[in-house]
């Protein structure tokens, strides 16, 4: 069993940078694949990047190249560093995991989620 608390988020001007963290309680965190989707009001959640248990990573489209996804399992924590913030990033911001070596874009393939955490990007 896993236990995932987001924390970071908060409102930043448009081009700003925001740090999410997801501190996971439980044993054998190393063993999880982790990812950060989010959710804009009235959308879908949407994958945003995700992160194996050998550090590979993945992102989407849409953040690719402006956000970088990170693990310590020495703290059991990660991390999603957001930079170049645009008005489209505006959601909550969720963590999840799963364990297994892959990972994955579906929601449906995560067991454990957190509450969430907003990002709100001001133009």
């Amino acid at each position: 069993q896993v236990q995932l608390v987001e924390s970071g988020g908060g409102s930043v001007q448009a081009g700003g940078s925001v740090r999410l963290s997801c501190a996971a309680s439980g044993r054998a965190f190393n063993t999880y694949a982790m990812v950060w989707f989010r959710q804009a009001p009235g959308k879908e959640r949407e994958f945003v990047s995700a992160i194996a248990r050998s550090d590979s990573t993945i992102y989407a489209d849409s953040v690719k190249g402006r956000f970088t996804i990170s693990r310590d399992n020495g703290k059991n924590t990660v991390y999603l560093q957001m930079n170049s913030l645009k008005a489209e990033d505006t959601a909550r911001y969720y963590c999840a995991a799963r364990r297994s070596i892959v990972v994955a874009r579906i929601t449906d393939a995560y067991d454990y989620w957190g509450q969430g955490t907003q990002v709100t990007v001001s133009s």
